[in-house]
């Protein structure tokens, strides 16, 4: 699995290294040097520019880099995800305009997407389904700003149990739970799984100093965030933008993709802009349709399997290529998640 330390764009003369890129130049070699990677100018030399060639060449750079046991692995768990939506059945997207260029803490946006996002939604099955109706339950239970601690009540708690205890009774992740002990990351006892996954997405922690224990990975992920009140992080779960969508406290600004992979309306992937508390997203990112077991699986075998404060990792999904992000953040999740590099097998 490839990891990259540094999450940033570069800008300054870093970025001027990154505009003069030209797909030709890169050499892979040093991927296998990661541990190595801080020590010296000429190693960060090379981190800033693999990472700025990931951005500005995806296709290229995806090409030359796919994990394929992590992709076989996470195919597996898809054809398992009985619990996902379909596409102009059970919901359907109006995607409407490309959003442009936002600065990260921004407050406004041009939008390009007069209408939201999610024109249906059957709701009706989107609370039959267990998983979803428990995770349904989860999403207020959180303060949204960091440096604010999180209070945890009984019943709160509870509400965490059930719905890891719904996920846990799933194909997915019983898939993802054999596939873990095989790898020596999870013991072969169900209650030792369920106590791990609490530790990794519901265990508190500190995400602004200055605070109590204001953050989770679920929270992060599922829920979304407001960091110092100046920068809006998280929130890559489509049931939380649709309900919040649907409340008219999230407004669509329109997709991000480039020219050659414009995203479809059958995507069960979307780079996305949107502003939500005052605060603009300028790419944010979300698996669409998905069901809450499938992420939890694909980003615990990802936090997993790699020890690294941040971990991409490329993927073939289906008929999508992905780069897969997360943070670690001590024993828990910082943040997890897809970025589309492309769909409709356009990478092959």
């Amino acid at each position: 699995m490839f990891s990259a330390s540094s999450p940033r764009v570069a800008t300054g003369r870093q970025g001027a290294q990154c505009r003069g890129l030209r797909p030709p130049v890169l050499r892979l070699a040093p991927l296998h040097c990661h541990s190595t990677m801080a020590r010296g100018p000429a190693n960060q030399d090379f981190a800033v520019r693999l990472l700025c060639f990931a951005v500005l060449f995806p296709r290229v750079y995806a090409s030359q880099a796919v994990d394929r046991g992590l992709s076989d692995i996470l195919n597996e768990l898809w054809k398992l995800d009985k619990n996902r939506l379909s596409p102009g059945t059970d919901y359907t997207l109006s995607l409407q305009g490309k959003a442009g260029y936002v600065a990260s803490g921004s407050s406004t946006a041009r939008d390009y997407a007069a209408a939201p996002l999610f024109s249906y939604v059957n709701e009706e099955k989107l609370k039959s389904i267990k998983t979803f109706s428990n995770l349904m339950h989860l999403l207020d239970n959180y303060e949204a700003s960091t440096g604010v601690a999180e209070k945890v009540t009984p019943e709160e708690i509870a509400e965490n149990n059930r719905f890891l205890d719904a996920i846990l009774e799933t194909e997915v992740m019983k898939r993802t739970h054999k596939y873990l002990v095989s790898k020596g990351q999870s013991r072969t006892s169900p209650r030792d799984f369920k106590n791990q996954l609490y530790d990794i997405w519901f265990r508190l922690y500190h995400r602004d100093r200055h605070g109590g224990e204001d953050s989770c990975g679920f929270e992060h992920v599922f829920v979304g965030e407001t960091k110092y009140g100046r920068e809006l992080v998280g929130l890559h779960n489509w049931v939380q933008f649709y309900l919040l969508e649907k409340q008219h406290q999230v407004d669509y600004k329109g997709y991000k993709a480039r020219d050659k992979d414009m995203p479809d309306t059958d995507d069960h992937i979307l780079n996305l802009q949107f502003s939500w508390k005052n605060l603009v997203k300028p790419v944010g990112s979300a698996f669409i349709g998905v069901s809450p077991e499938f992420e939890v699986a694909a980003f615990t075998i990802v936090f997993l399997m790699s020890k690294e404060k941040v971990t991409t990792a490329v993927v073939n999904l289906d008929e999508y290529q992905v780069e897969l992000v997360v943070y670690r953040h001590g024993r828990s999740i910082g943040t997890g998640y897809p970025k589309l590099l492309s769909s409709n097998n356009r990478h092959l």
